[in-house]
């Protein structure tokens, strides 16, 4: 079809002098016929082939219009030629790529050409191609190519599209001087350059919106791969590579079908958005999925294409890593005096790289496929594995079998390399990405590359499983005690620290299977214990952590952990402080592998609080509960001797404190106390509200979070004054107390900026918080003057709005739990829909969780009673539900 384009092109041009609307309406033919061609599932490689050579004929056929001085004498001073460069110069045009070319001069003096060309490329443009064009002569080349790698990597593409075609020749045979860019600086320069980029995405290659093409496992590790080989061996051709040695067939095979995958869905992208796209965008990720025919089932469609792609860059990963190791030791290490150290009959240290003996190692010996990992473990000086070795290694992952999983001493093998000193992690990760983890434990296999369509999840299952491992070996260094005190602390007193590394395996290992993963996963992990022979009280340890693991984060974002009454019930179900120590490190390590941006000062003070807390509890004897008024006159007590000590009047301060119920001294802490006490006093609330601020950095290393206190008239609609006010600053609130006296209310609020940080002294900012919830308080405005705007990627995740009303456990209140998509405004609308239900609200707790938040409120009537009545109950969840679909609607268009 595009042959028969450009026939028709060539004829008409011939015919008429209009060429800009001819050219135009052939482009668009092509891309109508590429889109068509790529929709019948024709090889996309080819496609991208043939779209290259249509636009050569194009560019052929627009420089024809123009005379280069063929017939002057200066001709042969000046010979020029157009050639093509970088992708287009390897036949890999996309439909929206830009079309990379050089005019090639023989000579710097490019003035007898200046107009032509300056013409030529003005045409490119009018008929609507996106040209990227250099122009240059064969000495520039060679100069600007010795000075940028990039120049370089180009130039090695380059072919020829029209012109005079020795100029190519002699443009080639400068760029293949010895003295420019030798194989071993070319190969140090791509490897730094594929460092840096990897670096940009974390060093992983999954990303919640990855880059098809620049993300690692993306296109661009294959063409590193292609341009390491053409500098060195000047070859592209994978088949002519195998026949080197360089690579193998199955490693050719791989990379072939990995680059016809990763460009199917580049190709998608661009006839998606009609651009120049490569990223995975969440809204592009579901219409890809459809479009590759993923249908939802136990998986979301999404997911199940996602999982694909991950699949796809970790294999890329691994052959780049195995192919880069290789060259390493052809390129840089090629003659070179070889140090060897013999470990034993199975393995040998080669320049700090550990190899196999011989080729029959692992044939002979499959146990040496985790032996290698034992010993890399346990020598700091290794610092990788041979390519061979590797390569022998992934050759014979089919010798893990049922029979190599029972093999006692494979199991034994297993549980050192859990128990190893140096660099789990990163042995786990090269576990993983060869192929042996998955196939030694293929409950991991099965979720390899499992992603959860949400923004709360930022890794896939296992990538989040390895995170979680490599967090906690982190609690073993000086370096993180400052951001993980407690952890820290607790790491060197447990009992066997492989038990938390197993716990960290199998926490998750359920997901997607349906049900509840932490039951279903107790069962997968009290298999492995079953297998690799621990212990009963191990074993216990580890199902119970499995089953667990939620309980912490969940009693430490959603319950009031200043409650003795909630602490002693939590302490209950620990039941010992082994379990508290265990089940801390491995709720801090998951939180962090989850999603680090989780993880700020007010998590951090909430977790310390609750394993706190429980530790004293269970010390004290759950049998012997902590009385609630003895604990209430000890609070106020310590913070009266404070007051006095600050000369403080004790009569005013408690006739202040008689105006508000026990539960403030519950909630709060005695130093808040004082603060709030002291700030009251001081200032004349007949002025207006009080309205305190302060950072709270209790502990060195943490970021730390921003409380505010306002003591204001009560009325209805205060609580949504506050929160429009709160949201109109851009100030997340993560928790919120409410305690009301019979004409004002003592408010503590718990806020971060929206980067997860505390206000900090930031003295402008301050006054502006103060001043603002005070205008909103006394002009009782209950709307941001204007939303914020909602971000892009929060609206790709649509889900109804849950809503759940209980009693609280002392039935002294209602409790309403509100699960909806995290949109601007949220907090407000939910305050203002109370107010106008005749509801206040004594407490809240705020939690979001990537794109949806989920928060419970703890509100009376009028009358500070619960809502006990079933009809108010309905009419009360109706109205909540459709003021926020309602504003979720409004929000979207």
């Amino acid at each position: 079809m595009l042959d028969q384009i450009l026939t028709t092109l060539a004829n008409e041009l011939r015919q008429s002098s209009h060429v800009i609307p001819l050219f135009k309406q052939a482009i668009h033919d092509s891309k109508r016929a590429l889109r068509e061609e790529f929709e019948s599932e024709k090889p996309v490689i080819q496609l991208i082939a043939k779209h290259s050579d249509f636009m050569d004929e194009i560019l052929r056929l627009a420089w024809q219009r123009f005379t280069w001085n063929e017939n002057n004498n200066a001709w042969r001073k000046s010979r020029i030629a157009l050639v093509a460069v970088g992708g287009y110069g390897r036949r890999e045009l996309l439909p929206h790529s830009d079309i990379d070319v050089m005019i090639l001069l023989e000579r710097q003096n490019q003035n007898i050409h200046r107009s032509n060309i300056q013409s030529f490329t003005t045409l490119l443009w009018d008929i609507g191609l996106k040209v990227g064009h250099s122009v240059r002569s064969v000495k520039d080349c060679r100069s600007q190519a010795a000075s940028d790698v990039t120049v370089m990597t180009a130039l090695l593409e380059a072919r020829i599209i029209v012109g005079a075609p020795d100029l190519m020749a002699k443009m080639e045979r400068q760029l293949n001087q010895r003295k420019l860019w030798p194989a071993k600086t070319f190969f140090e320069a791509k490897r730094r350059e594929q460092l840096d980029r990897h670096a940009k995405s974390d060093h992983t290659e999954y990303s919640l919106e990855p880059n098809v093409k620049t993300s690692p496992g993306g296109l661009r590790d294959i063409q590193t791969i292609d341009w390491i080989m053409l500098r060195n061996w000047g070859s592209l051709h994978t088949s002519e590579m195998v026949k080197r040695g360089i690579l193998t067939d199955s490693e050719r095979q791989d990379l072939e079908e990995a680059k016809q995958h990763l460009t199917e869905i580049r190709f998608a992208l661009h006839l998606l958005k009609d651009a120049d796209e490569n990223r995975l965008l969440f809204e592009h990720q579901q219409i890809l999925a459809q479009r590759f025919g993923f249908r939802d089932g136990d998986q979301l469609a999404v997911e199940q294409f996602m999982q694909g792609y991950y699949r796809t860059a970790q294999r890329v990963n691994t052959i780049n890593d195995i192919l880069l190791q290789n060259f390493d030791e052809a390129i840089l290490h090629e003659g070179s005096r070889h140090k060897r150290r013999v470990i034993n009959e199975r393995f040998a240290v080669t320049n700090d790289q550990l190899e196999a003996t011989n080729e029959n190692v692992f044939r002979k010996y499959p146990s040496a496929l985790l032996e290698m990992f034992v010993i890399a473990g346990g020598d700091e000086s290794i610092k990788g594995f041979r390519a061979a070795t590797i390569r022998r290694a992934r050759e014979h992952i089919h010798l893990i079998n049922d029979d190599f999983r029972r093999n006692a001493q494979n199991t034994e093998l297993f549980l050192k390399i859990l128990g190893s000193n140096n660099h789990l992690f990163t042995q786990l990760r090269r576990m993983a990405r060869w192929g042996i983890l998955g196939s030694y434990l293929p409950e991991f296999g099965r979720v390899i590359g499992q992603m959860q369509f949400d923004l709360f999840h930022i890794y896939t299952v296992d990538a989040h499983t390895l995170q979680v491992i490599r967090n906690m070996r982190r609690f073993r260094y000086k370096n993180n005690e400052q951001q993980f005190p407690v952890a820290a602390h607790i790491h060197p007193r447990l009992p066997k620290i492989e038990l938390l590394y197993i716990a960290g395996f199998y926490h998750d290992i359920a997901k997607g299977m349906g049900g509840d993963h932490s039951e279903l996963g107790v069962s997968i992990a009290r298999e492995f214990c079953k297998r690799h022979q621990l212990p009963t009280w191990d074993t216990n340890l580890v199902c119970w952590l499995v089953e667990n693991h939620l309980i912490m984060s969940t009693t430490a974002q959603r319950k009031d952990i200043h409650d003795p009454e909630i602490i002693r019930e939590f302490a209950k179900e620990i039941g010992e402080q082994v379990r508290l120590d265990y089940l801390y490190a491995l709720t801090v390590a998951d939180i962090n592998a989850t999603n680090p941006s989780l993880w700020n000062g007010w998590k951090a003070s909430l977790m310390r609080q609750l394993y706190s807390e429980t530790k004293k509890a269970l010390r004290h004897g759950l049998e012997q509960p902590v009385d609630r008024k003895e604990y209430i006159e000890d609070v106020r007590s310590q913070a009266l001797r404070r007051l006095a000590e600050q000369e403080i009047d004790e009569k005013a301060v408690l006739s202040l404190w008689n105006q508000v119920d026990e539960d403030y001294f519950v909630r709060e802490r005695v130093s808040d106390i004082v603060w709030h006490t002291q700030g009251i006093i001081h200032r004349n609330t007949q002025h207006g509200p009080v309205v305190l601020i302060r950072d709270d950095q209790s502990r060195r290393g943490d970021s730390g979070f921003t409380q505010i206190f306002i003591h204001a008239a009560d009325r209805p609609e205060l609580f949504a004054s506050i929160a429009s006010a709160l949201d109109q600053l851009g100030l997340n609130i993560v928790d919120a107390g409410l305690a009301t006296s019979a004409e004002f209310t003592f408010n503590t609020f718990t806020v971060l900026e929206s980067d997860g940080q505390p206000v900090g002294e930031n003295n402008s900012r301050s006054k502006t918080i103060v001043s603002t919830l005070q205008e909103f308080i006394q002009e009782h405005r209950t709307k941001p003057k204007s939303l914020r705007r909602t971000p892009r990627i929060l609206k790709n995740f649509q889900m109804p709005s849950q809503i759940s009303i209980n009693q609280a456990p002392k039935g002294k209140q209602t409790s309403i739990e509100i699960i909806s998509p995290d949109r601007p405004g949220l907090l407000a609308l939910i305050s203002n829909s109370f107010s106008a239900l005749g509801m206040n609200v004594h407490s809240a707790r705020i939690t979001t969780l990537g794109e949806r938040v989920e928060d419970i409120f703890y509100v009376t009537n009028n009358e500070a009673e619960p809502i006990v009545d079933q009809s108010t109950i309905k009419k009360l969840e109706t109205t909540i539900r459709e003021a926020l679909d309602q504003h979720l609607e409004k929000l979207a268009s």
